[in-house]
């Protein structure tokens, strides 16, 4: 009998089912539902009430849905026996973060009205406070931890937004029984098990050689978060690891046999790297979207200056996993056309004239921290900056210099690896922009790199079909797994020699402007963001 798995990606406002053959990765069907509530930003779906500035959130139910709908949808269009799956594994953005009751019920179930209650998204961004105090506490009291976070502990990652609901929020901390990863929910509600990925524990939730930060610093930060251990602490398996059967209840969600293998969560730019068959140290894969993520393997330990963490075994077992990222990409080109350009140009028509233009020609260089930066500052208080416009810039040369300042963040981000001793061998590109052949060519430029492409669209959710495959027995491991399952095309992109001279020199002017602005020597982005917040309140 052939043998399929289910990989589910959910996204940012959307999840994905693909049904994957187990013996060559062909992707037979797939199947997209959108949330209902997408990404919560301005308002509180139970009362309409505004939220702050920087706040995300999300709906459980929307996820849930997800698995009633596109789960079904993608096997039917599969035309596929549903008895011939034997595995299905799951993905999520992260950190996406929720308060859940002993049996997993999520508090924004019982308090609709509560902000707090609900799931912070991985781009909420209003606990950059509480990161700042978090950084400050762990290099003054010398923990050994900050420096697998390169030096600073994100405002995206589950203490700072943890320690955001107990400041803020009280009750809700201490009505919160449980606080866990979306990824490791969604898997509760498959198979009736809590069960928590380990590299999650480690990349989000500070979990570094056995064990969380200690009572001591905790309560440090704040009287009562001593306890936060007890909310996350649980059992924690491996990647690939089959954390339970699916339950008769999620059988009739999914339209699968109830008792097939459910693999245990993972993060969605993590499981793109064996889908990009990237199974070795040195091969970079960097998931281009909305956001980039940044995710590679290393043969040993090393310090990275804002690295989102360095975790053992997080990414590919028996190897160091290194994640950075930049939190806005394709939210940056998006912002620009629907925004500023007030349904003019389309991305198509920018892109057609961008690519007409000589590197350098704009005479423009700009910061891509319009969702503030991730890595290597790890600082969302900073905001986006162009320099050497004129009354005689055009649209489109504002446009080729955002797609620009996104390639000099990724190169910031390989430099940091390569000078702190973790080779970058191979870049290979995965995620939605990789349809804009200009841009690829650009970063190609920039970077003076080939670059590798994934054979497929869907590489979260391939990804997690290999996780299930390996969870189901079909694989003894991931390595394995991709070896027959994942896709890859070789140096697609060359970089051209003429245009990446010029991109040396504009890139060093990007890096005057990154240190100036995101350094302290002028800390005018961080007082222009705390005076928009007190004239707002």
């Amino acid at each position: 009998m052939t043998q399929y798995t289910v990989g589910v990606d959910f996204g940012t406002l959307s999840g994905r089912a693909v049904v994957v053959r187990t013996a060559d990765g062909a992707e037979v069907a797939t199947a997209v539902h959108e949330y209902r509530h997408g990404a919560v930003e301005r308002t509180l779906p139970a009362t309409g009430d505004p939220l702050p500035p920087h706040w995300a959130l999300q709906i459980p139910s929307d996820w849930v849905d997800v698995l009633r709908t596109a789960v079904p949808q993608a096997v039917a269009a599969a035309g596929i026996d549903p008895a011939e799956v034997v595995g299905i594994a799951t993905d999520f953005t992260a950190c996406t973060f929720l308060p859940v009751l002993a049996d997993g019920t999520p508090l924004s179930d019982v308090l609709p009205q509560e902000k707090h209650a609900y799931p912070k998204l991985w781009k909420h961004h209003a606990a950059q406070g509480q990161a700042d105090r978090i950084n400050a506490l762990a290099h003054e009291r010398g923990e050994p931890w900050i420096s697998r976070y390169g030096g600073k502990l994100s405002s995206e990652w589950q203490l700072a937004k943890a320690l955001q609901v107990l400041e803020e929020a009280p009750d809700i901390y201490a009505r919160a029984e449980r606080f866990i990863e979306a990824t490791d929910w969604i898997v509760w509600q498959l198979c009736g098990v809590e069960t928590r990925m380990i590299g999650l524990a480690g990349y989000k939730g500070v979990y570094q050689d056995g064990a969380y930060p200690s009572k001591a610093f905790l309560e440090a930060l704040h009287p009562g978060f001593g306890d936060w251990v007890s909310k996350v602490d649980g059992p924690l398996a491996p990647l690939g690891g089959r954390a339970g059967s699916l339950t008769e209840e999620a059988a009739g969600w999914t339209g699968l046999a109830a008792g097939i293998a459910v693999a245990v969560g993972n993060v969605d730019a993590h499981v793109t790297a064996p889908a990009a068959k990237a199974v070795e140290p040195g091969q970079l894969v960097a998931i281009m979207g909305t956001s980039t993520c940044h995710v590679m393997s290393g043969a040993g330990l090393a310090d990275v200056p804002g690295m989102c963490g360095v975790v053992q075994d997080g990414i590919i077992p028996g190897l160091w996993g290194y994640e950075a990222g930049q939190s806005g990409v394709g939210d940056i080109f998006g912002w620009y056309v629907e925004t500023l350009l007030s349904g003019g140009l389309t991305h198509d028509e920018l892109t057609e004239r961008a690519a007409a233009q000589k590197p350098g020609q704009h005479g423009l260089v700009a910061l891509d921290w319009h969702n503030g930066n991730r890595s290597v500052l790890v600082d969302h208080g900073l905001s986006g900056v162009i320099v050497g416009q004129t009354l005689h810039t055009r649209p489109e040369e504002v446009y080729r210099a955002l797609v620009e300042a996104t390639a000099f963040g990724t190169r910031t981000i390989i430099e940091a690896l390569t000078s702190s001793g973790v080779p970058v061998t191979e870049f290979i590109a995965a995620g939605g922009l990789l349809k804009n052949r200009f841009l690829m060519q650009v970063y190609a430029d920039v970077l003076r790199r080939p670059i590798s492409v994934i054979g497929s669209e869907q590489g979260p959710a391939l990804g997690s079909a290999m996780h299930a495959a390996v969870a189901a027995g079909v694989y003894p491991d991931i390595r394995a797994a991709a070896e027959a399952m994942g896709k890859v095309s070789r140096d697609v992109y060359v970089p051209d020699a003429a245009a990446a001279d010029v991109y040396d020199r504009l890139y060093a002017e990007y890096q005057t402007l990154h240190d100036y602005f995101g350094r302290g020597a002028n800390d005018v982005l961080h007082r222009l963001r705390a005076l928009r917040e007190e004239v707002s309140r």
